[in-house]
C-alpha cells in the first residue's frame, strides 16, 4: 500500500501524532518543572543548584525503575488491548504495582533515614551534603506516591488514554511550579525554605496527583486503580511480566545508574562543573522532548498493531517511526542551539561554570540525535515487539564496559581537561548505533506476546 494511502486512511501517521501531542505536552511540563527548579534556585545560590542537582539523581534512578516497570506493563497491555482482553490488562497492572510499591518504599526509607549517606556518594562537599540531605528527607513521601501513579498512568497510555494521563501530569507539574515559588521564596506567608522548598512542593503535588488518579479511576468504565488486583494470581501473566519487565527494568536501572556515575565523575571535578551541567540537563531535556515523545507513542501504537497480529503493518510502521525520529532528533539539536544564547545570558554562574556550560551545550546539539535514535529503537520499537533483552545487554555493555570506565580513567587517571572528559562521556550513544541498527534490520524484535484463554479455569 502506498504511503499516501496509509496517511489518508487515518492510519499510522495520524494515529501516532494523536498519541504524540499529549505525550509531548507531558514531557514539556516535566522539563518545565526541572527548569523552574534550576531557575528559581538560581536566585538562592549556586550551592543550592548543585546540591539539588546531585540529590535529584536518586529521583532519576527511581524514575527509570518506574519507567522500566511501566514499560513491562505497557508491552503487555498495549498488545492485549489490540487483542481486546481488558481483564488481562487489569491483572498486569496489579502485578506492576506490587513491584513499584515495594521499590518506592525502599527509596523513601533510605531518603528519610540515611540522606547524608546518599549524598556522600556524589560529593564530599559538606555544604552540598547538608542542603541535599534536607531535600531528600522531604522528597521521601513523593517517592511513595510516584510508585503508584506512574504505573497507573503507564497502563492508561498503553490503551490510548494519553489525554487522561497527560491531564494528571499537567495537574501535578503545574502545582509543582507554583508551589516551588511559594516555598522557595516564601510567598503568601509561607516560610522561605530554598532547596528544601523544592522537595516540599514536589511531594505535595505528587500527593494531589495520586488523589486525582483515584478520582479518574472511580469515573473510569474500563481500567481502574484497583488495589484488589494486587492479590490476583495468574502464573502465565506473572511469568510474562517478569520475563519482559525484568530485562526492561534492568536496562533502565543499569543505564540510569551508569548515567548517574557521570554526575559522580563531574561532582568530583568541582562545583562549577556540577552547576553548569544542571543548566545543560534542563536545556537537553527540552531538546529531547519531541523525539522521546515519538518513541513512547510509536511503542504504544506498534504494540497495539502487533496485538492485532498485523505483523507486516507493524514492520512498515517501525520504518516510518525511524524516519520521524531522525527528523525530531535534528529539531532537538536545533532547539538546544537556539536556547544556548538565553542560557548563557541569564544563568547566574561563575565565569568558569559559564565556560563549561557553553561547550557542554554545543556537544549536546548533536548528542540529542544519538539519544533519539537509540531510545526510539530500544525503548519504542523493540519493546513494542516484546524484545527487552537486547536493550538490557546492549546498554549494560555500552555504559559499564565503555562509557563509565572511560570517564573515570579520563578524569582521575589521565586527568584530562574537564571538557575532554565530558566529550568522551557523550560518545556513549553513538558507540552502540551499529549493533542497535543491525538488530532492528534483523526483525528478531517483532513478536506477538499475547496468550489465549488466560482465565479459562476461573
Amino acid at each position: 500500500m502506498k504511503e499516501q494511502d496509509i496517511i489518508g486512511k487515518d492510519s499510522f501517521y495520524r494515529q501516532i501524532f494523536k498519541l504524540v501531542l499529549p505525550i509531548v505536552i507531558q514531557n514539556l511540563l516535566s522539563a518545565a518543572v526541572n527548569s523552574a527548579d534550576v531557575i528559581m534556585l538560581n536566585y538562592v545560590g549556586q550551592s543550592s543548584i548543585s546540591a539539588v542537582s546531585l540529590a535529584s539523581q536518586y529521583a532519576s534512578v527511581l524514575f527509570m525503575v518506574f519507567y522500566g516497570l511501566g514499560t513491562g506493563a505497557t508491552m503487555l497491555c498495549a498488545q492485549y488491548y489490540g487483542k481486546g482482553d481488558m481483564k488481562a490488562i487489569q491483572v498486569v497492572e496489579g502485578i506492576a504495582l506490587r513491584f513499584s510499591m515495594v521499590i518506592a518504599a525502599v527509596f523513601a526509607g533510605a531518603a528519610l533515614f540515611f540522606p547524608e549517606m546518599m549524598m556522600k556518594l556524589f560529593t564530599n562537599d559538606g555544604d552540598l551534603i547538608s542542603i541535599g540531605a534536607s531535600y531528600l528527607r522531604f522528597m521521601s513521601i513523593s517517592y511513595l506516591c510516584w510508585g503508584i501513579t506512574e504505573v497507573y498512568l503507564a497502563v492508561l497510555r498503553s490503551i490510548g488514554r494519553v489525554a487522561i494521563s497527560t491531564a494528571m501530569n499537567v495537574l501535578a507539574f503545574s502545582l509543582n511550579i507554583v508551589l516551588n515559588a511559594v516555598f522557595i521564596f516564601g510567598l503568601f506567608g509561607a516560610p522561605k525554605l530554598g532547596a528544601m522548598g523544592v522537595a516540599i512542593a514536589t511531594s505535595l503535588s505528587r500527593l494531589i496527583e495520586l488523589a486525582a488518579c483515584f478520582v479518574v479511576s472511580f469515573l473510569s468504565k474500563d481500567i481502574k486503580l484497583d488495589f484488589r488486583y494486587l492479590f490476583v494470581r495468574n502464573k502465565l501473566l506473572f511469568s510474562d511480566f517478569v520475563k519482559l519487565s525484568l530485562p526492561a527494568l534492568g536496562n533502565d536501572i543499569s543505564w540510569s545508574v551508569a548515567f548517574s556515575m557521570y554526575s559522580v565523575i563531574m561532582g568530583h571535578l568541582g562545583s562549577d562543573v556540577v552547576a553548569a551541567n544542571s543548566f545543560v540537563t534542563v536545556v537537553r531535556n527540552f531538546g529531547t522532548v519531541l523525539c522521546f515523545g515519538m518513541a513512547s507513542a510509536g511503542g504504544i501504537l506498534l504494540g497495539n498493531i502487533i496485538g492485532e497480529n498485523k505483523m507486516e503493518e507493524a514492520r512498515e510502521g517501525a520504518k516510518k517511526l525511524i524516519k520521524l525520529t531522525v527528523v525530531t532528533g535534528a529539531i532537538g539539536g536545533l532547539i538546544v542551539l537556539a536556547v544556548m544564547p538565553f542560557a548563557l545570558k541569564y544563568a547566574s554562574l561563575t565565569e568558569q561554570a559559564m565556560h563549561y556550560m557553553k561547550y557542554m551545550l554545543l556537544i549536546n546539539t548533536y548528542y540529542v540525535m544519538g539519544a533519539a535514535v537509540n531510545t526510539t529503537l530500544i525503548c519504542g520499537v523493540f519493546r513494542a515487539g516484546g524484545d527487552s533483552w537486547f536493550g538490557f545487554v546492549c546498554d549494560t555493555i555500552d555504559m559499564w564496559c565503555y562509557a563509565v570506565p572511560l570517564g573515570f580513567i579520563a578524569a582521575f587517571v589521565l586527568k584530562l581537561p574537564v571538557m575532554v572528559v565530558y566529550f568522551l562521556l557523550c560518545t556513549d550513544e553513538f558507540v552502540k548505533w551499529p549493533w542497535v541498527i543491525r538488530h532492528y534490520r534483523s526483525g528478531k524484535w517483532l513478536n506477538n506476546i499475547t496468550r489465549d484463554n488466560l482465565f479459562q479455569k476461573e
